[in-house]
């Protein structure tokens, strides 16, 4: 037995388990499909147990395909999304009732899927703006996706529902964040009329390599900003990289601004601190 999930009733059927197995070993993730007891309940192996719950006909859409794409961050306790004839579904996966075009299903993993440019289509459409962005920015980092391939795709189709609203969370993503708390970071950011960030900055040594990143910054004013996970602090390799690095970044004129999970708590100080760095360096702002 292996760590994905399986028919329960063909497992039997084969021998590969017994009804004491199921039992005792195995967590029922639907009806007939489970898992390993030992296995890690991720958002991908939810999904992955809702394709063998729902059979080759159904197609995953929105966060469930983003989960197959790659994208992290992901909740297991997400209903599964899926495009299906029959609507009806357990607790757990929400079938939808797009009408989908040959070029917006492809394979991966063994499974039909939204392609990205559709999966972002429909998140975006479907979830306010401030849940869309920060799953769209990691979509985007997973597959390479840009703003302008989901853009034609609703150029294409103005009259589906939730167009303008995707056009809004469009307009804030960022495949350049690598995390939901860096999307947070710049959001707020932008939402206190601050210039719009780059974000993944990266500075090269004398034999092209990068060896220095930042979150996101302005070239032009040498500010930068940074969010400090966790790692950071418990990490001591990390937290000697850190302090390494910004040395490295002051010694170039440049300022960095970090960011913690406490500091988010008090968004107006992140935001006071950005604008006087950047005003001291010369932004018109």
């Amino acid at each position: 037995m292996d760590d994905q999930p399986f028919r329960g009733s063909l497992a039997l059927q084969r021998g590969m388990v017994t009804r004491n197995d199921l039992r005792r070993k195995c967590r029922r993730l639907f009806n007939d499909v489970y898992i390993s007891s030992s296995a890690d309940i991720t958002a991908l192996t939810m999904v992955k147990a809702a394709w063998v719950w729902a059979g080759p006909d159904a197609v995953l859409c929105g966060r469930s395909a983003a989960a197959v794409l790659g994208t992290k961050w992901l909740s297991p306790s997400d209903p599964v999304e899926l495009v299906r004839a029959h609507r009806q579904s357990p607790k757990g996966i929400a079938v939808r009732s797009y009408i989908l075009a040959l070029e917006d299903i492809r394979q991966d993993r063994g499974m039909r899927i939204t392609t990205p440019a559709r999966t972002a289509f429909d998140i975006g459409r479907k979830l306010p703006a401030e849940q869309a962005v920060p799953v769209l920015d990691a979509l985007m980092n997973a597959t390479g996706l840009k703003p302008t391939d989901v853009m034609a795709l609703a150029d294409s189709r103005p009259r589906a529902r939730g167009v303008r609203l995707l056009r809004t969370a469009l307009g804030l993503a960022d495949g350049g964040a690598e995390s939901p708390k860096e999307t947070e970071v710049r959001l707020l950011l932008g939402a206190a009329g601050l210039p719009k960030p780059e974000t993944q900055i990266k500075f090269f040594d004398e034999y092209g390599e990068a060896y220095i990143r930042v979150d996101m910054g302005w070239r032009q004013w040498k500010v930068a900003v940074e969010y400090d996970g966790v790692q950071h602090w418990t990490n001591a390799r990390q937290r000697s990289w850190d302090i390494e690095r910004i040395a490295l970044l002051e010694a170039m004129g440049w300022v960095v601004v970090r960011v913690s999970a406490e500091m988010l708590r008090r968004p107006q100080l992140v935001v006071d601190r950005v604008r006087a760095k950047l005003r001291a360096a010369g932004c018109p702002i």
